[in-house]
This record gives structure tokens, C-alpha cells and sequence, in this order.
């Protein structure tokens, strides 16, 4: 292979980089909430139907739960970006009321049960990698009808909300504040005139937000906050700090002590992390804390002999020599060293000063195995029984394996509001203690997904529990022995979509902490499995799903995995599987795998894959060898504990093999035109440092490409969408009319090369003018983050991967014909589908059952308001039904239900003395088989369009 060769964009030498973007202002987020509301309205696309597809048993992450007290088979369940659902059955079935909100991302709810208001604190209180921000407070009165922005417009994330029961106007907000940024609207707000004002009571920095809030039961004077400081960015995350701590109100939240102090008992200093609180009465009050203090150093000895890691890490050479090669081997295949090394020829490489002995450490050090290792303390539980003066830590030994080492994301724990000594913690597993923390036990059961954030724990009903986690919400009556899997709604949270070109047509996803899953298209969303025994979507691996590609030669064989590149190509047939994560070379430094790792097919030859580290890989071999193609493609990586300077989108041109484009996460643009023997920096007017999320190599023009930016590491919410028409050298900004949000995603329509779709943190939208325009798409579909977008060519179909509500399908036929012929005219109606007849029309199969309707949609484009007169002819020229639509401008679906009017039946059965029409089971007439004629009739406009029955 040639010496790679790296040449800057001679526009790059002459443009400075951008200043790095400043947290987007509060005041321009809610200008741009209010801008999609209105674009909503006058949008093109508003009446384009969505309808989502699921799947279901697979959830997303719940942060709360609000359970009536005197009733708890009615709650209120909120997920992290999808939205708050309602049930009154148990969580038999479930009612979204939040979708009419602008936002479904969530912090806490608290539910006044005697009046029926809820509020939410928007914005998830976890500090995850798509921990998406909120928009304040709101608040409804009529149960989730309608919601008021009650303030905190900066807040982004919400710990908790206290409502006082005797005083409902009187509420506490624990307030975490920004994510990736300082800001000052952060601690405890209080309101006691159901939020028309608000009193900051507590503030100790612009680091330091609250994310927990306690109250004592029957004392609503008493309560507790627990401080949390964290500086979370892209390459690294502090969970903890000297400011992390515990305060303690006596008088209703208004002012406040801090108690975890020197000589409390309670950890104090830089190494206090997130902390969970739950009250037992006055004086009784538990705290599990994320201890990020290193452990004291382990002197035992391993009694097995086995090597480890860290053995090599200040290990001589003369020592390593010394190891017996039996012992040696056995510690490369366990790690999983390349087959290339083994005890000889890495001895070699030794000698000959090649490699150290720290090098095999190194080799095994990459941003996965760092997420597991778990030098620090980690969770531990204390209480007290003063009120919060001391502190006692209730066990002795370590909780290994509940928090690991990102306990940022945990810090759930609920005492039994009728045994002091009765506690839940909520981790990876959920454990419970039967005598005040000194023990534990796992009550995670094999239906019950790991990563919990929710316990309610029933007072009136011992052992009765509702939990909340990763996989959705489960529920157990027996004290955590047995549980009920509550997961029927669409929420799950997707990083990836992808679909095959089978009959029918399969999809394909990745999801947050819920593996890689498919399922076809048009799999039923409903109970009916439970008889059958088998859902109709099928898990394909477990961990955080990622990317999918699937070989367009053989469906059988598709490339996937989880978190930071550990990929594998499974023949779906025989069930076997193979990793293909490419190796670094002993020696070298490891590469980088971002979390969501980008993986490609050549759309030239399906052998061929392309893979994303720091570096970009190429396979022949369909991922069995690999060569590293370039060199670091990104800006070389920071600094800190998370991996960062990694490529996160790799395009291939469907005009020329070689044609290479690639994007990392800190900013950087890269093409080839020869495969990789040469690079080019086109970089030259964007902004500094912000998430490539996609890089597009147009499908319709070889010299065109797109890329979108991503501003959620930085708090910065802008939109930046550019497209350039010469390989990178110069670029446009597209983003023109789109609302302030961060881009996801953009992809071209196959046939039509005006026709651009994006996807952004706030919803999708479409333009039919190459980005000169855009309008939003609303119907059926919530304001949701879209991590994906793909287009089924042959179906015609648009499937959009949420974070947060599964996945939507549209059929896009209509819009992709959309040409200047089609605006200029007045009304303009597609084709219409053909329409299979069937005798169950109307009809039912026994006296119990509906009866069965048919229906036919009228699809077409409006350049204005106005009122359509429809009517349906015969093939001799029967008026057989006449209806009127009020059309909009954009598109429509007029919905016909293939009725004869009386009328025109009449008039039918008078010339068709052998075919009469009858009335059927529900009092209608229906069409017989054959080819009808529809008129549309509007000022200035005749149209006719054929509708057959087969």
C-alpha cells in the first residue's frame, strides 16, 4: 500500500475554525419551539400519516414512576425521551399524554392525586450519552390534555419534584441544570403559587446542580437535597467533586444546611459522587452515594497464578522473560490477543526492544474495558438515624457489581414506608436489604432488565413494588420473588435502523441498552403473539444495539454489534457468528472506537467493508483480515476517560469505488478519491469541534456530498446542515428554515434528487427543493429525537429510528413526485392504489365480532385551500357516490370507504338487471369488481383518476 499522504483543503489554509459554540440560549430554544409550532401548521407534509411499527417488548429507559397511593393500578410512567404514559389497569395498556407537549424528554413527575395535576420536570436527570435536555417545567390540570410552561426554561435537567399535600400550590424543584455546560438556573427553586413565581432557596455553583430531593413522610417541613457536581464533556466525564453533598431543610425548603460535613460520618471531598436519598420519618433517612475514591490497593495474591492486565504494567523485561510460555499463552488466548502473538514470537518482540511488557496492558485498554473496570469504591449505602447529624455506612464489604464505574448514571434507593430496616437500591441489578443495609440480596429476575431508576415501594400493600428501568417497567406483588413485565408501548430508543429487501421487507435497529433487533415491517403491533408464542420481532445480540448492514446478495449475512466497535458478522441461517473488530498492531497505540462505531457495505461489492476507529479499516474478506486504509482521520483525541477523536460516519460514492468520504467526532471531514492512498481535509466552514453525525456521498451526482453537525456535547442546539457540489472544497449551508435543533441525520430521496429528508433532536423534516426550504412532518409523530432515517426503495417507504418512540413508517410515493408540474396546478390527484375486493365487506364472521370496513385513500397535492367535490363513476358512467373534502395546501389523504350511494345504487341496479347491489351486514353498498372512474372537482380544476377493484 502506498505511504498515506495527508494534503489540507487550500481553503482550509485560508479560513480560520470557527470559535467554539456557546450553549444555546434558553430564550432561542423556546423561539424555535414556537417557530416548529407554527411551520407545523402551514407545512406541506402536515398531513402525511405516520404510523409506528414498534416493537415493544423491548423498552426504553424509565426515570419515574407516580403511583395513586390509594389505587395503585392507576400510575403515571415517564421515560427518559419517551414521553409520560398513563395507565389505569395495571399497566395492562397504557395512554401517551404528553404528545401534544414540545418535548418528551423527562427529568421527574409528581402527581397531585386529590386534584389531578401533574408536573414534569423536563430534561432526563441521568447523565448518559443521549441524556437529551429539556425545556423547564410544565404542568397540566386536566390530565395530560394540556400543558403550561410553568418556567426554568434554562434548567435542562430536572433531579426531582416535591409537591406539599397539604398545600398543592407548594412545590420544590431539585434542578441539576446543564449537561455539557455551567449555567446559574441550577439547585432548589420553590413556588408557592402553583409556579406563577419562583425562589431559588439553594445555590452553591454553576457546576453543582441538585439531582435528588427527599421529604419526610407526615413532615413535609423536613427535607433533604442532595448536591451534585459534575463537568461532563465529550472526551471526559467528572461524575463527582468537593461540592457533592447533602443538606437538610427544617423549614419546608426555604433555607438549608449542609449536614454531610467532616466528622459526619458521610464521605466529604473530591471524590463524593451522585447520591440518592429516601426518608424513612423524622429522624430515619437513607443515602446511597457513588464513592469515586479509589480502592486501597489489594496486596492479596491471585492463588490460581493467572496473569492479569495489570501485572504488565511496571513489569521489567528481564522479569517478563521469566514467565513460563504455558502460563503466558494462556493469558493472550483468554485476553484475546491476535493469533499472531503467542508466548515465542511476543518474547521476541521483547528482546529485541520492539514492544515492553506495559504494551500488552495497553493492547487490552480500550474505551469498553475501561466503562467495566472498576477501581473505584463505588456504591455504597449510609443512614442515620438523628435526622441527618451522622452518619453510618450499613455494610461492610464492597456492593461490587451495582454501580461499577459509571455510577453517574444510578442513585435510586427507597426505604419501605412501614419498615425502617426494609431498603431497595436501584443499580445495574436491583438488591434489596431485609435489615437496614447490612446485607443484600439481587432481586433482578429473568425477566427483568438491568439499569434501574424508579422504585415505588406500596404502603398500603407490603411487597408490592413498581420499578423502573432500562427495558421498561416491571412490577412484582411478592416482594421482588416474581415479577410482571409491563412493556406494550412503542418507546423504544433506537441508534440505528436499517432494512433488507425481502417480502416483506425486514427492519432492522439498534437500541439503546437493549441489543439489535429486526422484524418485518408489517409485523402486527398487538397481544396476538401471546398465543402464539413467539414475537414477531427476534433479538439478534444483546449490549447497546449499533449500526446494522445487511449483504444485499444473501439477507442471511448481516454486520452488527454493541458499544465501541465490538462488531461481528452472523450468518442469521446457521447462527453462527464471527467478530470482526479490527486489531492494532502490539505496540501501538489501541485504536479508537467511538460508542456508536460506523461500519459500511461498499455499495460496490458486498464483500468489501469499510470500519471506523480513529483510523478507517478495509476488509476484502467480508471483516476476516483488515488494513488500515489511513492514517488518524480525526484531530488526534483528548485527554480524559471517554473515547474521543473517533470517526462516526463513513460514505462510500455509488459512482466510483474509492470515492471515501468520512466525519469523526471533533469536527473532522475527510475524503479520498484513490481508496485511501491519499486524504483531503475538506474542512473549511463549520463549526469547531462539533459530532459529524453523518457524512453523505450523493447517490444522484458523483461530485455532491452532504454532512450534518451535531451541537449536544457543547449544549449547543443550533442546526448545521451544509452540502458542497465539488468532493468538499467549498460548501453551502442548507439548514435555511429549520427550527434550532441538533441534526441526526440527512438523506437523499432515491428518485427524486430534490428531495432531502433530516433528522433532527426535535422531530423530522423534509425539503423538496434541495435544502432551499423545509417543512416539518406531524402527524402520528411526537416531537422525538430521530437518531435514524432509511428509505425502502422498492416499497416507497420512510422509516424513521427514534430515540425514544421506536420506529415510524411512511410511504413517500406522493412526495417523491413532487415537480414543479405538480405545484403550479390548483389540485392535483396521484394515482390511485388498486383495491382487492372481498366478501367480508361490511360483513362479520359471527354475531359478536365488528363488522369489517373497507377503505381506500385518495392521495394529492393542493396549491391552496379548498373544497373538492369527489365523485365516483361507473365504468358506463353511473354516479355511484359523491362526497366533499375540504383540501389543505400540501399534500392530502382523502379517505373513501368505497360506499354506493343510495342514490347511485338505484341507478346502478336500473341499467344492471344481472348484477344488482344489495345492502350487506352493516345496512352499506359497497363497489363490485371493477374499474371506476374518479372525478375531482374544484374552482378552475377537473381532474380524473381511475380506482380499480380487483
Amino acid at each position: 500500500m502506498k505511504k498515506q499522504i495527508f494534503i489540507l483543503s487550500y481553503l482550509w489554509v485560508a479560513t480560520t475554525l470557527w470559535a467554539q459554540q456557546a450553549p444555546t440560549p434558553a430564550s432561542e430554544v423556546q423561539k424555535a419551539l414556537e417557530q416548529k409550532a407554527k411551520m407545523q401548521e402551514t407545512s406541506l407534509v402536515k398531513n402525511v400519516p405516520f404510523t409506528n411499527i414498534g416493537p415493544t417488548v423491548m423498552s426504553g429507559r424509565v426515570v419515574d414512576v407516580d403511583v395513586n397511593p390509594n389505587n395503585p393500578t392507576e400510575f403515571y410512567v415517564a421515560y427518559a425521551s419517551g414521553g409520560l404514559w398513563y395507565s389505569n389497569n395495571n399497566g395492562v395498556s397504557f395512554t401517551p399524554v404528553m404528545d401534544n407537549s414540545s418535548t418528551q424528554n423527562l427529568g421527574d413527575i409528581a402527581v397531585d392525586w386529590k386534584n389531578g395535576t401533574i408536573w414534569a420536570g423536563t430534561g432526563e436527570n441521568n447523565a448518559s450519552r443521549s441524556s437529551y435536555a429539556g425545556i423547564g417545567i410544565l404542568k397540566s390540570t386536566d390530565k395530560g390534555q394540556t400543558w403550561q410552561h410553568m418556567g426554568l426554561p434554562d434548567s435542562h435537567h430536572i433531579g426531582r419534584i416535591l409537591i406539599n399535600p397539604n398545600q398543592p400550590d407548594e412545590v420544590i424543584i431539585g434542578v441539576t441544570g446543564h449537561l455539557y455546560s455551567s449555567n446559574s438556573e441550577r439547585g432548589i427553586y420553590k413556588t408557592f403559587d402553583g409556579g406563577k413565581t419562583w425562589n431559588k432557596t439553594l445555590y452553591i455553583n454553576d457546576q453543582t446542580g441538585i439531582i435528588d430531593v427527599a421529604v419526610s413522610p407526615k413532615n413535609f417541613n423536613i427535607v433533604y437535597a442532595a448536591a451534585w457536581e459534575k463537568d461532563r464533556k465529550a472526551w471526559h466525564f467528572s461524575g463527582n467533586g468537593n461540592h457533592s453533598a447533602i443538606y437538610k431543610s427544617t423549614d419546608a425548603g426555604n433555607t438549608w444546611t449542609k449536614i454531610s460535613v467532616e466528622g459526619s460520618g458521610f464521605p466529604t471531598g473530591e471524590g463524593v459522587g451522585r447520591i440518592g436519598l429516601s426518608v424513612f420519618d423524622d429522624n430515619t433517612v437513607y443515602a446511597v452515594h457513588d464513592n469515586q475514591y479509589l480502592r486501597p490497593d489489594d496486596k492479596k495474591t491471585d492463588l490460581s497464578g493467572a496473569l492479569s492486565k495489570n501485572d504488565f504494567k511496571n513489569m521489567s523485561s528481564e522479569e517478563f522473560l521469566q514467565i513460563e510460555d504455558k502460563k503466558l499463552n494462556s493469558f493472550l488466548r483468554t485476553n484475546g490477543f491476535q493469533e499472531k502473538y503467542r508466548a515465542d514470537n511476543v518474547k521476541q518482540m521483547v528482546r529485541s526492544g520492539a514492544v515492553a511488557p506495559v504494551d500488552l496492558a495497553k493492547y487490552l485498554e480500550d474505551a469498553n474495558a475501561m466503562l467495566f473496570d472498576t477501581p473505584v469504591i463505588g456504591a455504597e449505602v449510609f443512614r442515620s438515624d438523628n435526622g441527618g447529624k451522622t452518619w453510618t455506612k450499613t455494610h461492610d464489604d464492597y456492593l461490587d457489581g451495582v454501580f461499577f464505574s459509571y455510577g453517574y448514571y444510578f442513585a435510586q434507593i427507597a426505604v419501605d414506608p412501614n419498615n425502617k430496616n426494609k431498603v431497595y437500591v436501584g443499580g445495574v441489578p436491583i438488591i434489596k436489604s431485609p435489615d437496614g443495609g447490612k446485607t443484600w440480596v439481587s432481586i433482578n429476575r429473568e425477566n427483568v432488565h438491568v439499569d434501574h431508576h424508579s422504585i415505588w415501594v406500596n404502603p398500603n400493600k407490603e411487597g408490592h413494588i413498581i420499578n423502573g428501568n432500562d427495558g421498561g417497567l416491571n412490577i412484582s406483588y411478592d416482594d421482588g420473588e416474581t415479577w410482571i413485565k409491563n412493556n406494550s408501548i412503542p418507546v423504544g430508543q433506537f441508534y440505528a435502523i436499517n432494512i433488507d429487501y425481502q417480502k416483506p421487507y425486514n427492519v432492522y435497529g439498534g437500541l439503546q441498552d437493549n441489543g439489535v433487533w429486526m422484524g418485518a415491517h408489517n409485523a402486527p403491533m398487538n397481544r396476538e403473539w401471546h398465543q402464539e408464542g413467539a414475537y414477531p420481532w427476534k433479538s439478534i445480540i444483546g449490549g447497546d444495539g449499533m449500526q446494522i448492514q445487511i449483504d444485499k446478495r444473501n439477507p442471511s449475512i448481516i454486520y452488527t454489534g454493541f458499544q465501541f466497535g465490538n462488531y461481528y458478522r452472523f450468518n442469521l441461517k446457521t447462527g453462527e457468528r464471527t467478530y470482526i473488530q479490527p486489531k492494532h498492531q502490539l505496540g501501538e497505540s489501541p485504536y479508537r472506537f467511538n460508542w456508536q462505531t460506523p461500519i459500511l457495505l461498499s455499495p460496490h461489492n458486498q464483500d468489501i467493508v469499510y470500519f471506523g476507529s480513529n483510523k478507517l479499516h478495509r476488509s476484502l474478506t467480508q471483516g476476516n483480515e483488515w488494513t488500515a486504509i489511513s492514517g488518524d482521520l480525526t484531530n488526534g483525541g483528548k485527554k480524559g476517560n471517554v473515547a474521543y477523536g473517533t470517526l462516526t460516519s463513513i460514505s462510500e460514492s455509488p459512482f466510483e469505488f474509492g470515492l471515501i468520504y468520512t466525519g469523526s467526532d471533533d469536527g473532522m471531514v475527510h475524503v479520498t478519491r484513490d481508496g485511501g492512498a491519499n486524504w483531503q481535509l475538506i474542512y473549511n466552514s463549520f463549526p469547531n469541534e462539533l459530532w459529524v453525525s453523518r457524512v453523505i456521498a450523493s447517490q444522484h451526482k458523483k461530485e455532491r456530498v452532504y454532512v450534518t453537525l451535531n451541537g449536544y456535547r457543547f449544549d449547543d442546539f443550533n442546526t448545521y446542515i451544509f452540502k458542497s457540489e465539488d468532493y468538499g472544497k467549498t460548501w453551502d449551508n442548507i439548514k435555511t428554515n429549520i427550527p434550532a435543533s441538533p441534526v441526526n441525520v440527512i438523506k437523499e430521496d432515491p428518485e427524486n434528487e430534490q428531495v432531502l429528508y433530516v433528522g433532527t433532536d426535535n422531530g423530522a423534516y423534509i425539503s423538496f427543493d434541495m435544502g432551499e426550504s423545509w417543512n416539518p412532518f406531524s402527524k402520528g409523530l411526537p416531537n422525538v429525537a430521530i437518531h435514524d432515517l432509511v428509505i425502502q426503495p422498492e416499497a416507497k417507504d420512510l422509516l424513521l429510528g427514534t430515540h425514544g418512540r421506536s420506529i415510524y413508517k411512511a410511504n413517500i410515493a406522493p412526495l417523491q413526485k413532487m415537480k414543479a408540474a405538480v405545484q403550479d396546478q390548483v389540485f392535483y390527484p396521484f394515482e390511485i392504489d388498486p383495491v382487492r375486493h372481498s366478501n367480508r365487506w361490511g360483513n362479520t364472521w359471527n354475531r359478536w365480532s365488528e363488522a369489517f370496513e373497507p377503505s381506500s385513500s385518495f392521495t394529492a397535492y393542493a396549491s391552496q385551500d379548498n373544497s373538492i367535490k369527489i365523485t365516483v363513476y361507473s365504468e358506463d358512467n353511473i354516479a355511484l357516490q359523491t362526497f366533499t373534502y375540504q383540501a389543505e395546501k400540501g399534500f392530502n389523504y382523502i379517505s373513501y370507504d368505497l360506499s354506493i350511494s343510495t342514490e347511485g345504487k338505484n341507478a346502478y341496479n336500473k341499467r344492471h338487471k344481472n348484477a344488482i347491489i344489495d345492502k350487506v351486514g352493516n345496512g352499506k353498498m359497497y363497489l363490485p369488481k371493477g374499474k371506476y372512474t374518479v372525478e375531482f372537482v374544484t374552482k378552475g380544476s377537473i381532474e380524473k383518476r381511475i380506482l380499480e377493484v380487483k
